[in-house]
């Protein structure tokens, strides 16, 4: 049963974006998110340490005593449109210390000044430069949020087509796949999810990626073949119009014998895990995240399964 903090935060979200387009002014609704983000504290315990690779800002996550711990590249979400090091710093420090590991998260380029495939390109340029570097990709987990989570599966998608070695786990939550919106979840929990919504894609896709075709694989990873993928989590909550992404990925995940564990939250929405310190539900998802991350950053052979979860 959903939690009574968790029904105030749904309310309130509720309650915002039901005045408001959370895309129609992109600049404005950066400064703000971002202001945010700014006034949230990190996990105790865990420094923030900026830096520049490739040319790109980033931030360091680091717990104490976590120096030389294994890396999880984080993906923020945000519609391509916005998002930061500061909007997702809350959650991913959270993230960081209970997995015990360094979370490295950039900048990537946004949409509608940098479009398709600006982000791919930055997300790629960053996990070749951590490995040139020295980090050994079965040391890497890659996870990412909504747009991030799209993200986080193009990124593997380049990589993997182009050759590289990849990181040896990935984690998604709410993950965004299918920017053609076929999913039977954008009509059915239409009036269920209080944050993202239907009537909003069109404007996103617009400002993304215009000029290419919607089921590009790079562009909507739930049209491409999942092969030779990491072994993966995905979390959704039950109440968001996103859920069929979910599904049809973690299913097309398994009919190739990957490794899938897909959790389908009862009454959580978009990205529910943003919420942690305000709602246990939140927190009881990011543990699940670090139990995933250990167990698959301390083991370098992977046996194919599958597995479906209707998360308490």
């Amino acid at each position: 049963m959903i939690s009574f903090r968790a029904r105030i935060v749904r309310f309130i979200t509720r309650q915002y974006f039901k005045r408001i387009s959370p895309y129609a002014d992109v600049q404005k609704k950066r400064a703000a998110w971002n202001k945010m983000g700014a006034k949230s504290s990190v996990a105790k315990g865990v420094h923030v340490r900026q830096a520049t690779i490739e040319g790109i800002d980033c931030e360091w996550l680091v717990p104490e005593g976590c120096d030389g711990a294994p890396v999880l590249y984080y993906l923020h979400g945000g519609a391509y449109l916005m998002g930061s090091t500061q909007t997702h710093r809350r959650m991913v420090s959270h993230i960081a210390r209970a997995s015990g590991t360094r979370a490295l998260v950039p900048n990537y380029r946004l949409a509608p000044e940098h479009r398709f495939p600006a982000a791919i390109e930055d997300s790629t340029a960053v996990y070749r430069s951590l490995l040139e570097a020295g980090t050994d990709p079965a040391e890497v987990a890659i996870a990412g949020d909504s747009a991030g989570g799209n993200l986080t599966m193009a990124t593997l998608l380049a990589l993997r087509d182009a050759g590289d070695p990849l990181p040896t786990a990935m984690c998604l939550m709410s993950p965004w796949l299918d920017l053609a919106a076929e999913g039977e979840s954008m009509d059915s929990r239409a009036k269920h999810d209080p944050w993202f919504r239907p009537e909003d894609i069109p404007e996103i896709v617009e400002k993304y990626c215009s000029k290419y075709d919607t089921k590009n694989p790079l562009v909507s990873p739930v049209y491409a073949d999942p092969s030779n993928l990491p072994p993966t989590l995905i979390q959704v909550g039950d109440h968001e119009i996103l859920l069929s992404d979910s599904t049809r990925m973690a299913d097309k995940i398994s009919e190739v014998g990957g490794y899938v564990t897909l959790q389908i939250w009862p009454d959580m929405w978009h990205v529910f895990q943003l919420f942690v310190g305000l709602m246990p539900e939140s927190k009881r998802a990011i543990n699940d995240i670090s139990t995933f991350l250990k167990q698959h950053l301390n083991q370098k052979q992977h046996s194919a399964a599958d597995h479906t979860d209707e998360a308490a």
